[in-house]
């Protein structure tokens, strides 16, 4: 009797241990997925219409187009073999598995904050919480000499800090927590930092802006006139939860898929985290900014005026107002003042006192007009019908420059090559030109050096 009582406490001890084990790793995959969802992989690793994290997803860069790979634990096609280390490495370091750099599209170079216990975390989620795609990606195949991966290894040495985040003692524990999202996981420094002429970001100049693809990603310093100075911690949590803030900004491009895949995922901690560091950074001003990018415009008369004026018979050579009651209008009003903001959500947004109308650059103003504003199915209802198929290069171009004369800011203007060229996929990079030239130049030496050694030798 005494063994069965004792077998039997046993078995009850032994099954209530399996029931912690199991419940602690269960907290420790959904902390990762917390963690992935902080940190956007979704949105490199899944190509359109693909499986999550299967990679295919083809990223335009300067230098060519790199190909997100398969992130999923299949063993065959993914990162099922990797260990612990080997998850780790690749991570915060850039180096796969079989060795070999990854480029820092990847934005290693931010996730080489994140700590011990997250990449755990991360580590058990990819593992155990996603589902193994036995898909192999198409090879990225980048010009030469770009191909040559090993090239990444000095590339490293430069502009790899491989400290983990330290916390500053002088600030709050908030603050802490929004500056190790924002610098780590959110890697918001890897769109809104300007690069040099080695693609590293600019640290004198972080978080004040840049041009990513065929986008611009505005200034988010604290800044008062060129950044977001003057946004309550309030207006950042709605934007980063909804990517909405009346009388501010709507998102579009790469921040509206961040804030579908990423942000609105986020718990409101993190969020007010986040804004409270932001509001903190290092203020990057531009000379050019003359007042914030959504204090521009206000409401305009009516376009009535041109209603029963017959169109040119050449569409190019139709007029502003012609172009906006033809395409904006109905959606934008009469006065450009919007419809249905704040009542029932985001609803259609004024073209004044908005950021799209009030940058110096106005990539984004094209962009949307040509593509359209996308959410996901799930998410806020702020969307944008594309016009790039129905309006040309030079309506594209007179319709941004009235809006921004009507409604926005008017020492900035649209062009019709800029347009064609953003429709095109934006500008090539002079990179690849500059390093060939510069291999062409070495080469060039070293053959003068072995030949001045060679004459030498005769001579001796």
């Amino acid at each position: 009797m005494k063994f069965r009582r004792r077998l039997g406490a046993v078995l009850i001890a032994s099954f209530g241990f399996a029931m912690t084990v199991h419940a602690a790793e269960d907290a420790l995959i959904k902390r990762g997925e917390y963690l992935a969802k902080a940190g956007d992989c979704i949105a490199c690793h899944s190509a359109p219409q693909g499986k999550p994290f299967a990679g295919g997803l083809s990223l335009a860069t300067p230098l060519g187009n790199i190909v997100s790979t398969n992130i999923t634990p299949s063993k065959t096609n993914g990162i099922g073999n990797y260990t612990l280390e080997q998850f780790a490495a690749a991570l915060r370091g850039g180096v796969r598995a079989d060795g070999q750099l990854l480029y820092p599209a990847m934005p290693y170079t931010s996730y080489a904050l994140v700590s011990d216990d997250d990449v755990k975390a991360l580590y058990a989620y990819f593992m155990q919480g996603v589902a193994p795609v036995n898909v192999s990606p198409p090879q990225t195949a980048l010009p030469f000499p770009f191909n040559v991966r090993v090239s990444m290894a000095a590339w490293n040495l430069l502009f790899l800090d491989s400290r983990p985040f330290t916390p500053d003692p002088s600030q709050s524990v908030e603050w802490n927590r929004g500056a190790y999202l924002v610098k780590g996981l959110a890697h918001c420094s890897t769109c809104h930092t300007p690069r040099n002429a080695l693609m590293a970001e600019e640290t004198s100049a972080s978080l004040g802006g840049s041009v990513v693809g065929t986008w611009y990603a505005p200034n988010i310093s604290s800044d008062p006139t060129s950044g977001i100075g003057p946004w309550s911690e309030a207006d950042i949590v709605a934007y980063l939860r909804t990517g909405h803030v009346v009388g501010r900004a709507q998102a579009a491009g790469p921040m509206a898929e961040a804030v579908d895949n990423s942000f609105r995922h986020l718990d409101d901690r993190d969020l007010r985290a986040m804004a409270v560091y932001l509001q903190s950074t290092p203020a990057v001003h531009h000379a050019a900014d003359r007042r914030p990018p959504y204090a521009w415009g206000g409401r305009k008369a009516s376009v009535d005026e041109v209603r029963g004026e017959p169109l040119p018979e050449d569409a190019n050579r139709m007029s502003g107002p012609q172009l906006y009651d033809a395409y904006c209008a109905s959606c934008h009003q009469v006065h450009g003042e919007g419809a249905g903001q704040g009542i029932d959500g985001p609803g259609l947004p004024s073209l004044f006192h908005n950021t799209a109308l009030g940058h110096t650059n106005t990539n984004n103003l094209v962009m949307v007009m040509l593509e359209g504003v996308h959410r996901q199915a799930s998410a806020p209802d702020v969307l944008m019908p594309a016009f790039g198929r129905l309006l040309s290069d030079q309506q594209i171009a007179t319709l941004g420059n009235y809006l921004l004369k009507e409604y926005g800011n008017p020492n900035a203007s649209v062009t019709a090559e800029q347009v064609k060229i953003l429709r095109a996929g934006g500008e090539a990079s002079p990179l690849i030109t500059i390093a060939r030239a510069s291999l062409i130049v070495a080469g060039l030496l070293l053959l003068a050096v072995l030949l001045l050694l060679m004459r030498r030798r005769k001579r001796s």
